[in-house]
């Protein structure tokens, strides 16, 4: 028996890189997941088909968070194919695509995250956990600076971060659990191949001031262990290399 059986679980963003990896852990663990994708379908029933391989379940959704039904589309996903919709990990951002909009950052990173959050806690029962997913950079902003092509993207994850943490009150009174899950860089993910492009060098340097970076599977483990840690609502833990911002906050 899994520790997740009878969870029905949505992950946004979750056709490749850490988003995959979580969704792929909880379908181990028992939850049935729905897989977010934006564009790339064949990526995301290729994570499908995986979870279905191992004797899971989980269903592939195409809907982008900033449109006014994407929400809704995943919700209704998870309701319809597994009954119930306890468990939100919110792993979708961006904002360094320089197709997409001076405002897409905060449009995906606070706009799109919230009315996500607000969408899913009229289903949610009591006992529901909803996890939102940051990086040291962003969560860390207003006090410790960083790369200057990273930080339209920290600051609005952070005013993402604040604008969830401002719900936490309405949350608890359902039931609900808001937790922040803070990661260093992370080495394979398409942020930092972004960052050391803009910033050669930029992995490397952070690689050596944290001692090391985690992968992307390290990260995606530590993710899934919060989802069922005994933490009260708006906790963050903290993966790899957070001493450092913590000392210069």
């Amino acid at each position: 028996m899994g520790t997740l059986n009878g969870t029905g679980a949505i992950v946004t963003g979750s056709s490749r890189g850490i988003g995959a990896d979580v969704a792929q852990l909880l379908a181990a663990e028992g939850a049935a997941v729905v897989v977010n994708y934006r564009q790339k379908a064949p990526r995301a029933s290729k994570v499908v088909a995986a979870i279905e391989a191992g004797g899971g379940k989980a269903v592939a959704v195409g809907a982008d968070l900033t449109a006014p039904d994407g929400a809704a589309a995943l919700i209704a996903a998870a309701r319809e194919n597994f009954g119930v919709l306890n468990l939100l990990v919110l792993n979708a951002s961006g904002g360094m695509e320089t197709t997409m909009g001076e405002d897409y950052a905060l449009k995906l990173n606070r706009d799109a995250q919230v009315s996500m959050v607000k969408a899913a806690a009229d289903v949610m029962p009591a006992g529901s956990r909803i996890v939102f997913i940051t990086s040291h950079q962003a969560h860390f902003i207003n006090t410790v600076e960083t790369m200057e092509a990273y930080e339209p993207v920290a600051r609005s994850k952070r005013a993402g971060e604040d604008a969830l943490r401002a719900l936490i009150p309405e949350l608890e009174a359902k039931g609900i659990s808001l937790v922040v899950v803070s990661g260093d860089m992370i080495e394979g993910t398409v942020t930092a191949t972004l960052l050391d492009r803009a910033t050669p060098g930029a992995i490397e340097a952070r690689r050596e001031e944290a001692g090391r970076l985690y992968s992307v599977s390290e990260f995606a483990a530590e993710i899934v262990r919060i989802v069922t840690a005994d933490v009260p609502s708006g906790h963050t833990e903290y993966v790899g290399g957070a001493q450092d911002f913590i000392a210069k906050s």
